[in-house]
């Protein structure tokens, strides 16, 4: 598959996971009588991915997320000549999908960015208040666990087919874990896209959110390998979704 189809199955992917996560996040989390909460937000985001993975997952590999990328590439499942690609794809899908998430959500009277626009934070910006190094931890640990389900469900050796749903699960419960601590990132791109919106302290933070979910990716992209003792003459491929 041509690479300039890959990646704009990237921004496509990207595109939907930023809009549908962050925006039951922004437009109905706390709607009046309604709202979904954090359980909803989480499931939001896992079933952007989930879905994603199959609709296009065969043409890219369903990455979604330059930290699930840069894992994959450690992990010798992803070509590293494709890496910048497909995080430019990733990144302008989450400000394309900001962008709009933004006309929406400010078509309402008494809409401010105030309220954060679902970015994600630490210290006094974290839900709960958390501090930094919580946070970091936090990123990294969360980030690590989701490749890792990324990179076993698709492990040539598991079973074919419903490596989107537990992909999908898993990011629902690490939203469910870490809602409350940063908003939850484990992705620079989702952090990028309402960051570019809020300004201010959301661009000032957004380092921890590039630095974090890399490092967790590929901690697991060098992890397991080891673990599962994966050949390294294996094809490489790219696939989080096959």
């Amino acid at each position: 598959m041509p690479l300039a189809k890959r990646a704009t199955a990237e921004f496509l992917g990207t595109f939907w996971l930023v809009f549908g996560g962050c925006g039951a996040a922004v437009l109905d989390a706390a709607f009046p009588n309604l709202g979904i909460g954090f359980l909803g937000v989480a499931f939001a985001f896992g079933l952007t991915v989930l879905t994603m993975c199959y609709a296009v997952g065969h043409i890219s590999g369903g990455h979604f997320n330059p930290a699930v990328s840069v894992g994959l590439m450690v992990g010798k499942r992803f070509p590293a000549s494709d890496l910048l690609a497909y995080v430019v794809a990733q990144v302008v899908g989450a400000i394309a999908a900001s962008g709009v998430l933004y006309v929406i959500a400010s078509g309402k009277a008494g809409f401010s960015l105030a309220g954060g626009f679902a970015s994600n934070g630490y210290a006094e910006h974290s839900p709960g208040g958390y501090s930094m190094v919580a946070c970091l931890v936090a990123e990294v640990v969360l980030t690590f666990m989701f490749l890792m389900i990324i990179l076993g469900a698709t492990d040539a050796r598991a079973p074919q087919g419903f490596a989107p749903i537990a992909i999908g699960l898993g990011l629902t419960l690490i939203h469910l874990i870490g809602i409350p601590v940063t908003n939850l990132s484990v992705n620079p791109a989702r952090s990028t896209g309402p960051a570019i919106f809020v300004g201010g302290w959301a661009l000032q933070q957004l380092w921890l959110f590039w630095l974090a979910p890399i490092v967790g990716g590929a901690l697991a992209g060098i992890f397991y390998p080891f673990m599962a003792g994966e050949k390294q003459d294996q094809a490489v491929r790219r696939t989080a979704a096959a």
